[in-house]
């Protein structure tokens, strides 16, 4: 994905019309043909972004079922994530070699196969090495999308429709997964949300082959296999480290992941700048819009996905609500994501992207302070207002930054810009879990050190130390009120954490709201 993509350079084994670069007089619109690719395409992302939600609403039942760790329970949440940003730029060069079409039909293929293995997971190692392994299939889908997008629409204007409707379809992805995952879940076991991606995966794998050309860089550079592990190892060793950290504090082991983390990151960074054949083009950073744009959609992202975990367990965990109901309360919230995806392109046409940026985040930080005030006795109705607005506010941020991403790089290097949007749109995602998640628990288990009633058992005491829903489970099998001093507690100690991330979450977006005013003020609408 992250290497230079010139329309010369691109194979087509069946014909298709495509237009001139920049869209300039002589191209030629579009047909059926890739509007039809692009519901393909919408399809892949639809996917991979409803894994990304769909377990949200599943762990209190998982916490139950297979009494998962704080630690293991984020990495069943976010390792999938995590292995999407770390193996696109490797699974773009593949798609290079291979065809894009091609690696499309073979992840779709290993994603339903696994989907189907995860879904009877016995353990939460089990089920862990499962998400990562989605995680691998979910990075093959990926690098098909964007730079495709980008290479079969050269109309500025038919490109911004399709990249509006592919930021909507992470939209539809992110709200089909709690409402399908609460369905599922009052009717069937937690493993049943992830057969949800099977069919889905089936009817890709028969429609690719029909409705998308099939593009080949003759000129891609060789597979390197030291930056693919180079890269990957640099992520997975920082995230346990954070996650380390958070579980038992900053030890030697969470110290030691983090330090080796970093410093196989520095030796991946300077690879790139040496290699023939990079993985990720460093020269992009040098055009600062590109720099600005990129870091705004990754924490936007982070800020989306990272308050996203807390208000599934809020629902269920704090209110009591059925899964069924905790889903049917995130439909607005996925309502506002997708009209504000389409409603992005139209406002571009006459607002510079800086002021449109800037009152997104501004709205969306209005959302996440409104969520620092609900309580564990009510709030239903103040938690679905907030999420409204964030949803509301971010979507068109993602679409604009994704334009100003590809759109500032030159042609010839479209390609590798389009990888390092997804990539760090997937690494601010499960960036957002993880880290806001880590604060959480860390004020979760210092808050429960002391607030937990004097004579409860040692072996309980540390299960309710662990997850909220452990220490639901204690509560209920504790003995007279200590069982409802050990929930009012554990719900106290929840809601401070997410009251707390919630705050962090609405600073990093009023920041973001600065730096798009002062470093994109110059960029024209449209």
């Amino acid at each position: 994905m992250c290497v230079d993509m010139r329309m010369e350079d691109v194979i087509v084994d069946t014909p298709a019309p495509l237009l001139t670069a920049g869209g300039d007089v002589g191209a030629t619109s579009v047909g059926r043909r890739e509007w039809a690719g692009l519901a393909v395409l919408a399809l892949a992302c639809l996917v991979y972004s409803m894994d990304l939600t769909v377990l949200h609403l599943a762990v209190p039942q998982i916490s139950e079922v297979l009494r998962p760790t704080s630690s293991q329970l984020l990495w069943i949440i976010d390792v999938y994530g995590f292995l999407v940003a770390g193996l696109l730029l490797t699974m773009g060069t593949i798609g290079d070699r291979i065809g894009r079409r091609r690696l499309l039909i073979i992840g779709a293929a290993a994603f339903a196969a696994i989907s189907v293995i995860a879904a009877f997971a016995p353990s939460a190692p089990v089920l862990i090495g499962c998400r990562a392994l989605l995680g691998v299939a979910g990075a093959t889908l990926a690098p098909s999308t964007l730079s495709l997008i980008f290479t079969m629409f050269r109309d500025p204007g038919q490109r911004s429709v399709a990249v509006g409707v592919w930021v909507g379809s992470y939209s539809v992805g992110g709200s089909i997964g709690p409402l399908a995952g609460g369905l599922m879940l009052e009717h069937f076991w937690w493993g049943s949300v992830f057969l949800l991606a099977v069919p889905v995966m089936l009817l890709l794998i028969v429609l690719a082959p029909r409705v998308l050309p099939e593009f080949r860089d003759p000129d891609a550079g060789r597979l390197d296999p030291l930056s693919a592990a180079l890269c990957t190892a640099a992520v997975l060793l920082v995230v346990f480290g954070m996650k380390k950290a958070a579980q038992d504090g900053p030890g030697p082991a969470a110290l030691s992941a983090l330090s080796v983390g970093v410093a196989i990151g520095v030796v991946f960074v300077r690879r790139q700048l040496n290699t023939a054949d990079p993985m990720l083009d460093l020269r992009l950073f040098r055009l600062g819009s590109f720099r600005t744009a990129l870091t705004i959609n990754m924490v936007a992202i982070f800020v989306a996905f990272g308050y996203a975990l807390f208000v599934g367990q809020y629902f269920q965990l704090v209110l009591g609500m059925s899964p069924l109901r905790a889903g049917i309360a995130t439909i607005p919230a996925g309502l506002g994501f997708m009209v504000g995806s389409q409603l992005g392109p139209r406002i571009m046409k006459v607002v510079r992207p800086a002021y449109m940026i800037g009152a997104g985040m501004a709205m969306a930080a209005v959302g996440l302070l409104l969520l620092t005030q609900i309580t564990a006795t009510g709030g239903v109705e103040l938690t679905i207002a907030a999420s409204l607005l964030v949803s509301f506010g971010l979507a068109p941020v993602f679409g604009v930054t994704t334009e100003l991403i590809v759109g500032t790089a030159p042609p010839e290097q479209a390609g590798a810009a389009s990888g390092l949007s997804e990539t760090g749109a997937e690494f601010g995602g499960a960036l957002g879990i993880s880290i806001l998640g880590s604060i959480s628990i860390a004020i979760y288990r210092s808050q429960l050190a002391v607030g937990l009633p004097y004579g409860l058992p040692e072996p309980d005491a540390r299960a309710a130390r662990d997850t909220l829903g452990a220490a639901l489970e204690v509560a209920r099998s504790a003995p007279g009120k200590m069982g409802s001093t050990v929930a009012d507690a554990a719900k106290h100690a929840f809601l401070t954490g997410m009251h707390l991330t919630a705050a962090i979450a609405a600073g990093a977006a009023l920041l973001l709201a600065v730096i798009a005013v002062t470093r994109l003020r110059n960029v024209p609408p449209g």
